[in-house]
């Protein structure tokens, strides 16, 4: 497998006490390091103006793109803007695109993008839930139209609700948005019934249901409905943040569940995509949790 990442992720900085801190992918790429020394690092690309189009309207790309001499901006409560942050999301976005190429080229199978800031909170006009740029929907707009795919299934396990996802491609049958979240949380959104064009497939886990229904309700109603689009492609937004240690949430997962559904997406994917698979980082906000669940979805990448 193929790893991306780039230092100006770590320069995006909302704010000492925000809990999306530059630690965070510290902790990631630390754990990774030790883990697996032999990883495949290389260095993520900035996206241009043109990728971010795809998914984004001008007024949210001149937002975040905006220099900030000193201090923070505030975009709302929960998201802003440091002197670093538009270096940082352009890397972030980047680096699902290279992977992207990467995969779709025949260099590996997998690839596992180690970014921030994360992106699946972001639809086509706002920046909200700590995101800038939608990381993941611009690489599988990249995929639709510059690799020509038809079938492109991207897979959010974060424990929010991916709603800036669901936004962007909610009315484009070519791309599934397939998502487990816990309810009651941030954004508030996810339904069951939310089906957009038939290509969205929510399912909502009540607060403690821990690994068990976790694995149960992904088996019975969230693979099938991947195994049945037959996807070309599997885009993951990778969120930690329902470990039972995540200061954010409450659904009592550990590190080896996140490594069971990566197995379980590697094998459909190896069915379907000729074993194609990005993941690109999402939440996870206790630094412990986040990378040991790292490193258990890596390792699963690399089996």
């Amino acid at each position: 497998m193929l790893a991306w990442t780039h230092a100006a992720c770590l320069d995006h900085d909302p704010g000492t006490e925000h809990p999306e801190r530059p630690a965070r992918l510290r902790a990631v790429l630390d754990a990774l390091d030790r883990a697996y020394p032999d990883l495949d690092w290389r260095e993520a690309p900035m996206a241009r103006r043109g990728d971010l189009l795809r998914v984004h309207g001008d007024t949210l790309i001149d937002e975040v793109l905006a220099p900030v001499a000193s201090g923070l901006q505030r975009l709302d409560p929960d998201t802003a803007l440091s002197p670093g942050s538009a270096r940082a999301a352009l890397h972030a976005a980047g680096a699902g695109l290279a992977a992207v190429d990467a995969v779709m080229a025949g260099e590996a199978q997998t690839a596992f993008c180690a970014v921030r800031p994360p992106g699946h909170h972001a639809t086509p006009d706002t920046a909200m839930g700590f995101c800038l740029f939608n990381n993941i929907a611009v690489a599988a707009a990249h995929a639709r139209d510059h690799h020509g795919l038809e079938r492109i299934a991207i897979v959010d396990f974060d424990v929010h609700h991916g709603n800036g996802t669901q936004a962007i491609f909610q009315a484009e049958p070519r791309v599934a948005y397939l998502s487990s979240h816990q309810s009651g949380l941030y954004p508030h959104s996810g339904s069951v019934h939310e089906r957009g064009a038939g290509n969205l497939h929510n399912a909502l886990l009540p607060p403690g249901s821990g690994g068990f229904r976790f694995r149960n309700t992904w088996l019975d109603s969230l693979l099938p409905a991947l195994d049945a689009f037959r996807p070309q492609l599997v885009l993951v937004s990778a969120g930690f943040d329902a470990h039972l240690a995540d200061p954010l949430a409450d659904l009592m997962l550990d590190a080896e569940d996140f490594a069971w559904i990566t197995s379980e997406l590697r094998t459909i994917a190896r069915r379907h995509a000729s074993g194609r698979v990005v993941s690109m980082l999402e939440g996870g906000y206790h630094l412990d949790a986040l990378a040991e669940s790292a490193v258990a979805h890596v390792g699963a990448l690399r089996d």
